[in-house]
């Protein structure tokens, strides 16, 4: 792989078979409603290539035979594939040649680059057709950004000494599956029924289907068209599942034909439609040309970029585009109006089986500052389940909200029963469903993003909703300890996840986890003053609406005050008990494996499991470290009636540092921005660890199963919130920059209390702040030493204290 431009484009050249899964993923293009993988046009789903195609909530459950036992899942489904146009070429002196296909001849030239600055994936390749001569190929594919609907593909043909005449066939297949993921072929995979396929007007071909299930009906119509040369002929084809346009082309040496193909998508989930195949057929029917459509589509990519461009030179930069990148085809603006959550490996693969964790944790801080509009339609999602996570708590004898693990299309636990560790074999009990602390990154959302937004309108309705409900939750589970007066949540498991329950111990679950009683105390405390806030008049319809007494917040803030955080040794214990665990040869095991970052399917396989040690998959009590800010957390374990200076802190990020496999792309992350603050000198290497982990693969296969969006987000937010230590909070932008060397200068736009394209840039150990033209208020900027108020149309210039 080479860069032409490091900035906006990257280059793979030659064509490798091994690395064809992990392009496709690096190369998806998307929009937000719908997203299709980097796959070559002409290629059908296999071990080498897989053409998938995700529209963003678009869910089916089917049933299972695992192990012996019936298990149900529900699956972002693989749609059919509007990609498809092959070719052959036509010999005088024989009948057509094979369909081209990549691994069937030698190039004398062939390169993918993807433009970010366009959103377009481009491939051109030269090679010699035995019969015929050198054709050269030119394709370029986009999903389109203005018009979340459609998706276009150019393929330019050009016979460089030769003339004859080349077969295209264009097409949508719905003869597709779930197949991405090698490690799930044991389950049901096949979720589209119903298929049929039909012809419109001359030039049109047309697929509909179902989701077996769901019953969410999906249309999809492809429009083909000819210039350069005239057609010798054209026929429209449907079959049982495949729609299909051929034609014959002949080619002059020198004289390029161009194939344009557009296709359009829609689902009984749109809005403002009566028949998706209907308005399938006529989107593409009525489609302007390619060149028009090309030119709106860059536009929308050129406002987005204005709106979010990160500024940070070298490789760092250009890798930290590539995320945005990313994050922007899985959360555009286009979310804002549909009903679905931030998927953890965005619309790029099937891993995950495309369910909605906690990756928004990380997601939303960014977009709060960018698109507060997506953030909004973000959390609208979770207040949409909050009935279901009631339910779900009611069901265990809770009261509040229990939101699930594993998110899907209507709210329940998707977390599946059983897992399986492709080292043993074996199909595992799966616990994760434990990980309630999922509530309290719902409710840190709400409030984050209502201080980066000012939106009280939400907090005081559906945010105050959420955050009461879960409230209600932590102070229903926390049980009184009468041998100590501490509160204490007993069967959870934390962020780790290695640890599902205690060695030998027949309850799941653990007693404690720092991490789920630290934010549950922080979520009890922000309820108990989000009730103050209210307007009394609110307050009464919002205590009426929920059916909460008058009395519950006092519990609140004594649960808030009294919940047990174990300590052992002299640093906070991960949960009660870690201490006592076993010690794990860390030299050992990485000498006789390698790569231990799922050190618990290591253990498994021997016989043995990590419950037993102390060993940690990702980021667990740091990741407080992650959400707060060091004054921030010293207030909230006073709150609790803990002492934590700086020595305690530093001794526990040491502590979990040398116990900690970093199986998550996520902990790479988390322990570059927690190692800013406290060993700066050794933050680099974790940060350029979360920068690598989807272009390098560093967890061996998966990015080809689809793109860590947390982590890509994440990224992005180490430079706008982590490096300068920006909060907003009491209606001010405060800022604590920490200086990195590899990251010592960057820029970026914010979209703050109304103004549109702040921006902040930092280098030479001196802070920029600018604020554009308008008519809105000043913004009142806070640092450690000094505070300053910057009024519309004026550029402040901040000189940093020596680090």
């Amino acid at each position: 792989m080479r860069t032409a431009n490091p900035e906006w484009t990257w280059e793979y050249e030659g064509y490798d078979p091994a690395a064809e899964r992990l392009r496709e993923s690096l190369c998806t293009l998307g929009n937000g409603y719908f997203a299709t993988r980097g796959a070559v046009p002409e290629s059908a789903a296999g071990l080498v290539h897989y053409p998938g195609t995700y529209a963003a909530g678009c869910y089916n459950r089917l049933e299972s035979t695992v192990a012996g036992r019936t298990v149900v899942n529900e699956d972002l489904v693989n749609l059919p594939n509007w990609l498809p146009l092959r070719f052959r070429i036509h010999s005088a002196e024989g009948p057509p040649g094979q369909w081209f296909t990549p691994d069937s001849h030698s190039f004398l030239a062939y390169r993918h680059t993807l433009d970010l600055r366009r959103g377009t994936l481009t491939r051109t390749f030269r090679y010699r057709d035995g019969r015929a001569g050198v054709l050269g190929v030119e394709q370029i594919r986009a999903v389109h950004m203005a018009d979340p609907h459609l998706a276009l593909l150019r393929t330019v043909f050009t016979a460089e000494d030769w003339s004859g005449e080349i077969e295209v066939e264009s097409a949508i297949d719905g003869d597709v599956l779930n197949g991405n993921v090698h490690r799930y072929r044991s389950l049901s995979r096949n979720h589209l029924a119903h298929v049929q396929t039909g012809t419109e007007e001359s030039e049109t071909v047309w697929l509909g289907c179902r989701t077996n299930s769901s019953d969410v009906g999906i249309a999809m119509a492809a429009r083909t068209v000819v210039s350069g040369g005239r057609p010798a002929s054209s026929l429209l084809h449907p079959a049982r599942h495949r729609a299909v346009r051929r034609l014959v082309i002949p080619l002059a040496p020198g004289v390029p034909v161009v194939v344009d193909k557009t296709a359009a998508l829609h689902t009984s989930r749109d809005r403002a439609i009566g028949d998706p195949l209907g308005a399938a057929v006529d989107r593409a029917s009525t489609a302007a040309d390619f060149d028009a459509l090309m030119a709106g589509h860059t536009t929308a990519w050129a406002q987005l970029w204005r709106h979010a461009d990160i500024r940070v030179p070298g490789q760092a930069g250009r890798v930290l585009r590539l995320h945005l990148f990313h994050v922007l085809q899985t959360l555009s603006p286009h979310t804002a109006d549909l009903d679905v959550g931030v998927p953890a490996r965005g619309l790029h693969g099937e891993a995950y089986r495309g369910h909605v964790f906690w990756d928004e944790l990380f997601v939303l801080p960014y977009l709060n500052l960018h698109f507060p509009e997506v953030s909004r339609a973000l959390l609208d999602y979770r207040h949409r389940r909050l009935p279901r996570a009631c339910r779900a708590a009611r069901e265990t004898g809770r009261a509040g909200a229990m939101y699930p693990w594993q998110s899907g299309s209507d709210g329940r636990e998707e977390t599946q029963q059983l897992h399986l560790n492709p080292r043993s074999g074996r199909w595992l009990p799966d616990r994760t469903r434990l990980q309630h602390h999922v509530g309290s990154a719902i409710a840190y959302n709400v409030w984050r993003y209502c201080e980066a937004t000012g939106d009280t309108e939400f907090l005081h309705t559906k945010g105050a909703e959420m955050v009461l409900q879960i409230a209600r939750f932590w102070a229903d589970t926390a049980a009184l300890d009468p041998g100590t007066g501490r509160y204490r949540i007993r069967g959870v498991v934390g962020p780790d996840e290695y640890h599902d329950g205690y060695p030998g111990a027949e309850r799941p679950g653990l007693d404690d986890n720092a991490y789920t009683n630290v934010t549950a105390a922080w979520v009890l405390g922000r309820a108990v003053d989000l009730v103050g806030r209210l307007p009394a008049w609110r307050r009464r319809e919002l205590f009426e609406r929920v059916e909460l007494d008058a009395g519950e917040p006092a519990r609140w803030e004594e649960v808030s005050r009294r919940l047990r955080v174990p300590h052992h040794r002299g640093v906070i214990s991960q949960f009660d008990g870690y201490g006592d665990l076993a010690e794990l040869d860390w030299d050992g095991y990485r000498e006789r494996y390698g790569d231990i970052r799922r050190l618990d399917r290591i253990l498994e396989a021997e016989g043995d499991t990590v419950n037993r040690y102390q060993a940690s998959k990702q980021a667990d009590v740091l990741m407080l470290g992650y959400l707060f800010s060091p004054a921030e957390l010293r207030q909230l374990f006073g709150r609790l009636g803990y002492d934590l200076d700086d020595r305690l802190w530093h001794r526990t990020v040491d502590y979990y540092l040398r116990r900690t496999s970093h199986g998550s792309t996520l902990s790479g992350l988390v322990h570059g921005w927690v190692l800013a603050r406290v060993r700066r000198a050794d933050a680099w290497s974790y940060c350029r660890e979360a920068l690598e982990a989807d272009i390098a693969d560093i967890q061996g296969g998966t990015t080809g199963e689809g793109v860590h969006l947390g982590a890509m987000a994440g990224t992005l937010d180490l430079v706008q919130r982590g490096l300068t230590g920006l909060e907003t909070r009491e209606n001010a932008l405060w800022l604590d920059p920490v200086p990195l060397p590899a990251l010592s200068e960057y820029g970026f736009p914010l979209r703050y209390r109304g103004h549109w394209g702040v921006g902040v840039r930092l280098r030479s150990g001196q802070l920029e702040i600018a604020v554009p033209e308008s008519r809105e208020s000043p913004i009142r900027v806070v640092l450690t030493d000094q505070a300053v108020t910057v009024a519309p149309g004026e550029t402040c210039t901040l000189v940093l204290p020596a680090g």
